[in-house]
């Protein structure tokens, strides 16, 4: 699995259950009608019930200058969930989840169904609100470690 590279993401939410925040590099679109994209969450981690119980998340999907901030929400940093908002800007009010204001793409919505599969709860989230950042690159995660991708154009 080291070898399948994947973008970086930081799965956020808030409400009944609390805030929180962890970074996930399993995620993906599943469809466009309804919009639909899927994240893959351990059931091991101090987060899942909370992601789970909430059931509003953001898929905030990280740019090349995010990876400090990936590195912080995966708890390499040993900072406590509850602060690791105060690092980064978040916008924690328009969509009632922590949505980072200079990700390079954002999506909201709400947990639709989830599935039990190995050690991992398989979430398929309904976007109802997307914002992307021009400029810039995006994060992917490849052989244990961040690395950033540019926006340069293939030529056929």
């Amino acid at each position: 699995m080291a070898n399948l590279s994947a973008a970086v993401n930081v799965i956020t939410t808030d409400g009944p259950l609390g805030r929180a925040g962890m970074t996930v590099s399993a995620a993906c679109s599943v469809t466009d009608t309804p919009p639909t994209v899927l994240v893959c969450v351990n059931r091991s981690s101090r987060s899942h019930a909370v992601l789970v119980g909430n059931g509003r998340i953001c898929v905030n999907v990280l740019g090349d200058d995010h990876a400090d901030l990936a590195m912080h929400f995966a708890g390499a940093t040993r900072v406590p969930t509850a602060e690791r908002f105060a690092t980064g800007s978040w916008d924690h009010d328009t969509h009632g989840v922590p949505v980072l204001r200079d990700a390079a793409a954002a999506l909201v919505g709400t947990v639709r169904s989830a599935r039990d599969q190995g050690t991992h709860t398989v979430l398929f989230v309904e976007v109802d609100h997307v914002s992307t950042r021009d400029g810039g690159g995006g994060l992917v995660y490849f052989q244990r470690s961040f690395h950033p991708v540019g926006t340069s154009r293939l030529s056929a």
